[in-house]
């Protein structure tokens, strides 16, 4: 069985390396048109030759088998379908787990929000921003990257907070082009947002715990941990509606109570604008209605099932179709 996590990475060399790889005595078996062309690629072999391929969720699944995300391997993979699944990743949620997560400040359950709060009120004061619980803390926690879609926030961010109420605690480091911005961002707004350039697990947790949202406008994301993090702490995410943000983050409609987060069809700034505006006003002030139905919102992602118990039958079926001897 061969699992495919990000497409893009497909192991593909010079055909001259062949016999430093130990290949040479094999080669009729790989792709001979690649080889006429000088190359041969270990992923697009073990698409040829597995019994069965999975990826990380069932939406990647279909989306790589287009020509937009299929990294010039989709027709391969569309001529394997049959044994091509995608099964979503989970999570560790003991490690994820706000009730007893050792490195957030204040614990918290679905039922008891209280200390999620209080994260907020630390984290704010640490930052250097201040605190009112009638403004939103949007939080950001990532690798600085292009497939995350920053560009969009460069597009987005600037006159979103100069018309809207809300704050922005960004943790991640990365490509200089989206670095640079952040701090730009929180030089122009300073009692609006955070940069904090650093990878750091205590604060990730933090970030993940005292936000009242989570931005990830992914152009492409194969599976994603960081909104299913999210989910479990109560802070609904803002996501590109992709591989499997599109599995675990549906847009929440007021009226049934239903749905999980905010997500974007179309990868524009308009999309990015639409999904936080909305979450912006849903989340109104914080207080009366508008709290009764966050708090809804939040329970739904909170209470669901994310942890790799959920998963594990789905691997056990598929191994014992692929080898139902063992």
């Amino acid at each position: 069985m061969l699992t495919i996590h990000n497409l893009s990475h497909q192991g593909t060399f010079d055909a001259s390396h062949l016999a430093s790889a130990g290949l040479a005595q094999v080669a009729d078996r790989l792709h001979q048109d690649h080889l006429r062309e000088g190359r041969f690629s270990f992923l697009l072999t073990g698409i040829l030759y597995a019994n069965a391929i999975t990826t990380v969720s069932p939406t990647y699944a279909r989306e790589i088998q287009t020509p937009e995300h299929g990294v010039g391997l989709d027709g391969f993979l569309r001529s394997r379908a049959d044994v091509l699944r995608g099964i979503l990743n989970g999570i560790d949620d003991a490690e994820w787990d706000p009730a007893t997560d050792p490195l957030i400040p204040h614990h918290f359950t679905a039922d008891e929000l209280e200390g999620k709060e209080r994260c907020k009120v630390d984290l704010l004061s640490a930052a250097g921003l201040p605190y009112r619980h009638d403004v939103p803390l949007v939080g950001v926690v990532s690798r600085l990257a292009w497939q995350k879609g920053f560009d969009l926030c460069e597009e987005v961010l600037p006159a979103m907070l100069a018309r809207r109420r809300f704050q922005l605690a960004v943790l991640g480091t990365g490509e200089r082009r989206y670095e640079d911005f952040f701090f730009r961002l929180a030089q122009a707004f300073p009692r609006q947002v955070a940069y904090l350039p650093a990878f750091s697990e205590k604060l990730a947790h933090t970030i993940e715990a005292a936000s009242d949202l989570f931005l990830m406008p992914s152009r492409y994301e194969p599976c994603g941990l960081n909104q299913m993090y999210s989910l479990r702490y109560g802070t609904p995410p803002i996501v590109h509606r992709t591989g499997g943000l599109a599995d675990t983050v549906w847009n929440y409609d007021p009226t049934t109570g239903r749905g999980t987060g905010f997500a974007f069809d179309h990868f524009d700034a308009t999309g990015l604008t639409w999904a936080l505006g909305r979450a912006l006003d849903l989340w109104g002030d914080g207080s009366g209605p508008e709290l009764d139905r966050w708090r809804k919102l939040q329970r739904n992602g909170m209470r669901l099932p994310l942890g790799w118990s959920h998963r594990i039958g789905e691997y056990l079926d598929l191994y014992r179709l692929v080898a139902p001897e063992a």
